[in-house]
This record gives C-alpha cells, structure tokens and sequence, in this order.
C-alpha cells in the first residue's frame, strides 16, 4: 500500500492518469465533501464520514462509492468488484479520460452525498470470534513467554494469527505457520503490520 500524503502526491505517482484523476478531483471539490488522504488514496468526508474514493490502476481510473449500493444507477454504471464479499461498496471505473462524463458523475456524487446525509449505510457486521486453533493454542499452553506476549496484542491482530493458523487446510501448514509467527508474536508484531 502506497503511504501519500497528500492527494497531490498519490497523482504524481500515477502519471498515466494524472489528466483524469485531476478532473474527477476537481468534480469532488466542487462539492461539499471534504477531502483527505486514507489507505494512501484520496477519500471525501461528509460529517467525518467517507462518501468517495478515487482510486487508480494499470487499466483504468476509478470512483469508489462507499454506500454505492443505496445509489439507483439508472445509467448501470456501477460495478461490485468483490462480489459475495462487498456489500455496500461500488466502483465506477474509467479506461480513458474521454469515458469521464463530468455532469453526470456528479449527479452520482450529489446522490451519494444525499444518501449519506439521510444516513443510509450498510453498518459492517463484526465477525465472529476465532477459537484459537490447537496448533497455536499448543504454543500457549506450553511457552509461557509467548503466551503473555499473546495476550498483550491487540484482539485484532490475535484474530489475524488465528485465522492465518486456521485457515491451512494440512495439519503440517498449520504447524508451519505457527512456527513462523512465534518470533512476530514475541516481538508484540500484528501479522499484516508491514502492509499498514
């Protein structure tokens, strides 16, 4: 993940389409929204809340949507990029900056920012807890060290090391897996830190 800081930045490093995230940049500021930096993209706020996205690729520019779902898309416009596992989210990609209509993706943005004012959104369910799986828990019961440094983490980052546990699907992947996090896990190191 690219660490901008500015939305200035992350266009300077996408020069294949600095023209269109520009314009689509300047269609967002026309409004109201309130523009920042998350995820090292450019994100725009209503209330502190993200409404836009804008996000660029090797084959196309986008605009992401964060409450999409609630928008009518009478043009069909609109995609679900993960289909089954994104639920409100919905993308509006470009493959050249003659495909960016400027009226009528603010028309889509006005919309967007109506629904978010009216409080539609999908609330992201939290997922159930992990047991910890006997590999690791094995690890716990045996080594003290590791299991006080176990339990000073975060339950985010106890539940990446067990999911990343239970997930293998051969006992000796598992096994593994457990072996390779034992140093993370006493370093007080979450297991996707190097990607934040």
């Amino acid at each position: 993940m690219e660490k901008n800081k500015s939305v200035e930045e992350f266009i300077s490093k996408k020069s294949e389409w600095k023209e269109s995230l520009e314009l689509l940049r300047s269609i967002m500021l026309s409004t109201e929204m309130k523009e920042t930096i998350k995820w090292g993209a450019p994100v725009y706020t209503i209330g502190g809340k993200n409404v836009i996205g804008l996000g660029a690729f090797k084959s196309y520019v986008g605009v992401w949507f964060y409450q999409g779902v609630f928008l009518k898309d009478e043009r069909k416009k609109l995609i679900n990029a993960q289909e089954g596992k994104t639920k409100g989210l919905r993308q509006w990609r470009f493959n050249c900056m003659d495909e960016i209509d400027k009226k009528l993706v603010l028309q889509y943005v006005d919309e967007a920012i109506k629904n978010q004012k009216a409080g539609k959104e999908i609330k992201i369910e939290k997922s159930k807890d992990i047991e910890i799986p006997n590999e690791l828990q094995a690890v716990l019961d045996t080594n003290p060290e590791v299991k006080v440094s176990f339990g000073k983490l975060t339950p985010f980052k106890q539940k990446e090391y067990k999911e990343y546990i239970a997930t293998a699907k051969r006992e000796a992947t598992r096994i593994s897996r457990v072996e390779k996090i034992i140093p993370m896990i006493q370093g007080g190191v979450g297991l996707n830190d190097k990607y934040r």
